[in-house]
């Protein structure tokens, strides 16, 4: 007989999984617009995409099993999280692809900046300056809820903070030399990564 634990994780596991899936299609089939030139790049943003991955993996390995709940504090609060962990997901994919549809062409994988670069302070740049992270962080913590072991999470997280502030320094870095002024402004109203927080 399969118990209701098992049918509540394997339903919030598939939702997430779909996220992912979501996830990696608005990056594969993305519309490759014509990119002008490379005006300035900083290639160190790749070591933080390289630690952000580490705590991705800290939360796909260290697993669970489906018939265990994240915390042993009941029906509940297994529900509650489960929750959470769907509405990150979901919210996480929105926020990546509405950051992708506002950086259009302007998008690439590491920091660089091409000829005629505008900042990009709107849709969810009105929020926070990274998105595209806090998306990735949200998918990340969803994954975490809906399949790791809780000891995996806080690691996970200091890794993927970590990754994550050496990709905004060297992105921010590039920003502040074209932008000055304009950029520092925008930095002071707008925070990095969680609206209202941080």
């Amino acid at each position: 007989m399969v118990s209701h634990n098992y049918i509540l994780h394997t339903g919030i596991i598939m939702v997430v999984m779909l996220c992912w899936l979501v996830f990696a299609l608005l990056f594969i089939l993305r519309k490759k617009t014509k990119s002008a030139p490379t005006r300035r790049r900083d290639r160190s943003s790749i070591v933080g995409i390289a630690i952000q991955m580490m705590a991705y993996l800290t939360v796909w390995v260290v697993r669970r099993p489906l018939s265990i709940d994240l915390l042993p504090f009941g029906a509940v609060v297994e529900v509650s999280l489960g929750v959470v962990a769907v509405a990150l997901a979901v919210s996480s994919v929105w926020m990546t692809l509405a950051a992708v549809r506002a950086l259009n062409r302007h998008w690439s994988l590491s920091a660089q900046l091409i000829e005629g670069h505008k900042l990009i302070t709107s849709g969810p740049y009105r929020l926070v300056r990274h998105p595209i992270y806090a998306g990735m962080l949200g998918l990340m913590l969803a994954t975490a809820l809906a399949l790791s072991h809780w000891i995996a999470i806080i690691p996970a997280v200091v890794v993927f903070v970590v990754g994550t502030a050496i990709r905004v320094k060297s992105e921010e870095k590039l920003l502040r030399e074209i932008f000055g002024a304009e950029f520092e402004a925008y930095s002071r109203r707008v925070p990095v990564l969680i609206p209202h927080l941080f």
